[in-house]
């Protein structure tokens, strides 16, 4: 098989059926399969994009990994009371944060930076008392 941009969706179902046989084979030329591969990769980034994820549930994800508990985010978010509130979506990460948790716990900026995709909750704020007038 030649190789070929792969433009259809018959192009890219050949061109893994080749990068599996050349996988079958011990003796495959080791080019040719970088070739196919680099060419399934092209294609499946144009037409398969994976989403970045949600920034707190990066967050949340990475602290399951390293096994961290909500204080152990101290450190990164200045108070005890920023991780709940960053943590619960009611405050959103700010600049200082974002670098921290970048430098800190190595969950990529670009994650970060981006919009929540659950929205903020507001704060409730209190009502205020009324002065009676005397």
């Amino acid at each position: 098989m030649k190789p070929k941009v792969l433009k259809t969706g018959r192009d890219y179902q050949a061109a893994l059926a080749h990068v599996g046989a050349l996988m079958d084979h011990p003796s495959a030329d080791v080019a040719e399969l970088e070739l196919w591969s680099l060419l399934v990769e092209k294609y499946e980034e144009e037409h398969f994009p994976i989403a970045t994820p949600d920034p707190i549930e990066a967050i949340r994800f990475r602290m399951e990994q390293a096994g961290l508990a909500p204080a152990d985010l101290q450190p990164y978010l200045q108070s005890k009371s920023k991780v709940s509130e960053v943590m619960n979506r009611k405050r959103p990460l700010s600049l200082s944060m974002i670098r921290a948790l970048h430098r800190g716990l190595q969950i990529p900026a670009e994650v970060l930076v981006q919009e929540s995709q659950a929205p903020y909750l507001a704060r409730r704020s209190k009502p205020r008392k009324q002065k009676a007038s005397a």
